[in-house]
């Protein structure tokens, strides 16, 4: 009996030329949504080219420079980044519909043993443009998400509320060991106007052992991924993922992601559909919705916000809570 999960890949096995990973609609059953991941040193380039699609460059570890072209006129921004996904956010660059652009790596990394950096590029097939736009990581929303141990940090710099764009939505999220995140279980896979938009969705993993504690030689960080069948499709993955794992999430009820005892998890969003509204609107799995009224009265987890531990914390985003 095969044991192949056509919507779970391990680092490195949608690799494609100089991307460790490329997520995009070659992949049978996958249409609306993209992504990109890329290690890179001083010497390489990565090439983005022109067409019908928006992105968003997101440094995951290091700083980058964009050399964009875009309606004729050519610039080169600079993205300040972070020695790691858990060290709060980093500036990101929206690239509209037409824009090209050659990604370098700009300042060595110092918790790399190379000095090589770590980009990852949000993609989504799109006609409408909108303004180039560089989101500073003092600038981005940063949201405290659930209480207890439900809690999780959510950097909202591609969500609807934090960027102009025609399709996607894509946002960070933090969860400290022991935690669980994308809880209730909840989908996103059917147009019901004004209670559910139907969204693609893709998860990009990494993990470490947790803040605080020391890296043993033997240790594994690993976190785990689940999402199972609705009316829309049959679906059923149950992974241990660790850094560089992709799940896609084409239909049905998706959570929890669960940060593992010693192991703090981090994974990447990006959602894009067929419908006319970009907003994200879900319907929880009803055995699990009343899990949410269960936050009320606690904190959020005192290990919140994970910000970036080279710079002042002061200098990081004030943090918002929501449920």
């Amino acid at each position: 009996m095969s044991t192949t999960n056509e919507w779970f890949h391990t680092k490195g096995s949608l690799a494609q030329g100089d991307w460790e990973t490329v997520v995009d609609a070659s992949l049978p059953g996958w249409a609306h949504t993209g992504l990109r991941i890329a290690q890179l040193d001083e010497t390489g380039r990565l090439t983005l080219e022109s067409g019908d699609v928006e992105r968003i460059v997101i440094p995951l570890t290091g700083s980058f420079t964009v050399d964009v072209e875009d309606a004729g006129e050519r610039s080169s921004i600079a993205l300040a980044g972070r020695p790691s996904v858990f060290d709060g956010p980093a500036d990101v660059l929206y690239l509209p519909v037409g824009a090209a652009g050659t990604i370098r790596l700009t300042e060595r990394n110092a918790a790399s043993p190379d000095g090589s950096g770590r980009v990852a590029v949000a993609e989504a097939p799109a006609t409408e443009r909108f303004p180039l736009r560089h989101i500073t990581k003092a600038e981005t929303p940063v949201e405290l998400r659930g209480a207890g141990r439900s809690s999780r940090q959510v950097h909202n710099f591609g969500t609807v509320a934090g960027l102009d764009a025609q399709k996607f939505i894509v946002c960070e999220v933090i969860t400290p060991a022991e935690n669980w995140s994308s809880y209730p279980a909840h989908k996103h896979d059917v147009e019901n106007p004004g209670h559910e938009t139907s969204l693609e969705e893709i998860y990009y993993f990494e993990t470490a052992v947790s803040r605080g504690l020391d890296t043993p030689a033997e240790a594994d960080p690993v976190g785990l991924f689940a999402t199972y069948s609705s009316e829309a499709g049959d679906i059923d993955t149950n992974a241990i993922v660790r850094s560089g794992d992709v799940a896609l999430v084409p239909f049905g009820y998706h959570g929890p992601a669960a940060a593992a005892p010693g192991y703090d998890l981090y994974y990447l969003n990006v959602m894009a559909g067929p419908g006319p509204e970009r907003a994200w609107l879900i319907s929880d799995d009803p055995a699990h919705g009343w899990v949410r009224e269960s936050w009320e009265g606690q904190d959020v987890d005192p290990r919140l916000p994970y910000t970036d531990r080279t710079e002042n914390a002061g200098s990081a985003p004030a943090p918002t809570k929501e449920n």
